[in-house]
Parts: structure tokens; C-alpha cells; sequence
């Protein structure tokens, strides 16, 4: 009973991160995010599309999805102690390749930040702080996220990674993933096309 019980949860995990906000909210706003901007489903690309009010509700509705995945589903498991981190991971992937959307999603960003909410509250400052940060100095979504996909791991193992090995296995993976899913914006930036937001650019404005 509670191998299936996991399994549902997992599942479950799945099929919730196969539902793309940008896609979702875009369809009732009538904007298909693959065809504008980058072609991409996240958050970054809504505000592209539809300025930052849009971005934002993709985003809060992409990191839900996280929490939803980590604090309720493997609760259908009951004590089983590494369902949660196991949820984390699926969800992350089913916003990535969603079965519902032909195997192409978001980048999975928002979606980790909903899980690591859930997964350790304390986590989410340094992530977010390192993310703000970089944004600020560099204008680039991607070296910001990528960072803070960085210091994830680097906060599991200073908190006690022999107390949560399963949480710092996770971390490391979702670097490793997320650099993945990134893996045009590197090439991208290495080439010096990347899209920079040059209204949170502070250097850029401070030189106008």
C-alpha cells in the first residue's frame, strides 16, 4: 500500500509540474509565450510578452507548484522521508518536459524555488539574495539564476549535509539540471547575445 502510495505521489508530482503557468495564464490572456520572445514558457519570457505584472503571476503560479509538490503530496505516502525531496525532483522535471505540452516547458527556476520554500524556508534567502544580486550587477536572468542554483547546494552543506544527505544529493542534482536546461543562455552568453534587462542593470544606469 505505501509503494503505491508513493508512486502516486510521484506521479502526481509529475503531472502538477506538467502544467506551465506561462502557458496556462498565457492561453487566458490570450498570448502564446512560444511565439513571442525566446519561445520559452517562463516567467522571464512573460514579462517579455506581457510586462511584469504578467511575469510575476507566472512565476508565484510556477513556484506553487513547487510547494503544492513538497508539502502536500507525500503526505499520501505517509512517513515515507525522502518522498519530499523525491517530489521536489519530479515536479521540477514535469515543468521542464511536460507530458501536456509535448515535452517542452520552462527552464524550471521558479518551480525549484517553490520546492526549496518547502523543502528548507531558510535556503530561499541566500538563493533569492544571491539571484537579486547578480540580476542587479549584470542584467542577465540566466548568470543570476545559474549563481543562485549554485549557492543552493553550497547552503545544504553549510547548514549540516551529514544531517540531510538526501537534501544535499538533491541540491547538487538540481544544479546539474538546471545548468542543463540554461545550457543556450551559456552558450548565448559566452557569445555576448544574451538578453540583458538593462532597467535592473545598475551599471547601465548608472552610466545614463
Amino acid at each position: 500500500m505505501t509503494l503505491g502510495m508513493t508512486v502516486l505521489a510521484l506521479v502526481l508530482a509529475y503531472l502538477l509540474g506538467s502544467v506551465p503557468g506561462g502557458l496556462v495564464l498565457g492561453r487566458l490572456a490570450g498570448v502564446n509565450l512560444r511565439s513571442v520572445g525566446s519561445g520559452n514558457a517562463g516567467a522571464t519570457n512573460a514579462v517579455r510578452a506581457r510586462g511584469p505584472a504578467f511575469g510575476i503571476m507566472v512565476f508565484l503560479f510556477d513556484a506553487a507548484k513547487g510547494v503544492v509538490a513538497v508539502l502536500v503530496l507525500p503526505l499520501l505516502a505517509g512517513g515515507v522521508v525522502w518522498l519530499p525531496v523525491a517530489c521536489a525532483g519530479a515536479v521540477i522535471v514535469g515543468h521542464v518536459f511536460p507530458i501536456w505540452f509535448g515535452f517542452r516547458g520552462g527552464k524550471g527556476f521558479a518551480t525549484a524555488l517553490g520546492t526549496i520554500l518547502a523543502l528548507a524556508p531558510l535556503g530561499l534567502a541566500p538563493v533569492a539574495g544571491v539571484w537579486i544580486v547578480l540580476l542587479l550587477l549584470t542584467g542577465y536572468v540566466s548568470a543570476a539564476t545559474l549563481a543562485a542554483t549554485l549557492a543552493w547546494p553550497v547552503f545544504v552543506a553549510c547548514m549540516g549535509a551529514l544531517e540531510h544527505p538526501a537534501l544535499l544529493w538533491f541540491a547538487i542534482a538540481l544544479a546539474v539540471f538546471l545548468f542543463y536546461t540554461h545550457r543556450e543562455n551559456l552558450r548565448r552568453l559566452a557569445r555576448g547575445e544574451e538578453y540583458r534587462f538593462r532597467k535592473v542593470w545598475l551599471p547601465g544606469y548608472v552610466r545614463r
